[in-house]
């Protein structure tokens, strides 16, 4: 019997994502942060006073648009093929 040199025949160890992947998916994470610092804060010191600023426009409109926007990113960076070549 002979013995197979299995070294040779294991395929090159890759990562499923590259560098623009990654760049992408930090692009997205600091979206997602920026629209969750901009949703917080808002509250009132004392339970029975109430405070009109929770509904002002950068908690109700942009926080969650960049929240948003930030997860639509994450997805095209998952989805991204940085080995694809264009078509000339």
């Amino acid at each position: 019997m002979s013995k197979k040199n299995n070294n040779s025949q294991k395929p090159a160890k890759e990562f499923v994502f590259q560098k623009k992947n990654y760049l992408f998916l930090f692009i997205g994470i600091a979206f997602i942060a920026l629209g969750f610092i901009l949703m917080s804060g808002g509250g009132s010191d004392d339970p029975e006073v109430f405070n009109p600023e929770i509904y002002n426009f950068r908690r109700i409109r942009l926080a969650p648009t960049l929240i948003l926007i930030g997860l639509g990113i994450q997805v095209y960076a998952i989805l991204l093929n940085p080995h694809k070549k264009k078509k000339e």
